[in-house]
């Protein structure tokens, strides 16, 4: 079970931008990796291809390693490791380890 999903809130727990929070823009889960909001930004240059179309530098969100990051609980606010738990009719939820609430 991958412990985070999109749009969760994260802290960046190694690696240049260690310290930062931000929520997940996409997972790659066969890769290991994802994109968070205001981490880890590279530039690219960028060139006209097409006539109109403009070029110039470029700035988005590169990837992180799944390691990299911890997720951050709604309800408690600390960084946390996640616990799956079955409630009622096989449904999985996950859980906070601190709180005890579902994430």
């Amino acid at each position: 079970m991958l412990g985070i999903k999109k749009n969760d809130k994260v802290l960046v727990i190694a690696g240049k931008d260690k310290g930062r929070q931000g929520d997940v823009i996409e997972v790659l889960p066969k890769k290991g990796k994802l994109r968070v909001k205001g981490v880890s930004i590279v530039t690219r240059h960028v060139k006209a291809r097409k006539q109109g179309e403009t070029g110039g530098i470029i700035k988005s969100e590169g990837l992180i390693d799944l390691s990299n990051v911890m997720l951050v609980c709604g309800s408690c606010s600390k960084t946390t490791r996640i616990s799956a738990k079955a409630i009622d009719s096989q449904d999985k939820v996950r859980i906070c380890k601190h709180c005890d609430q579902v994430v």
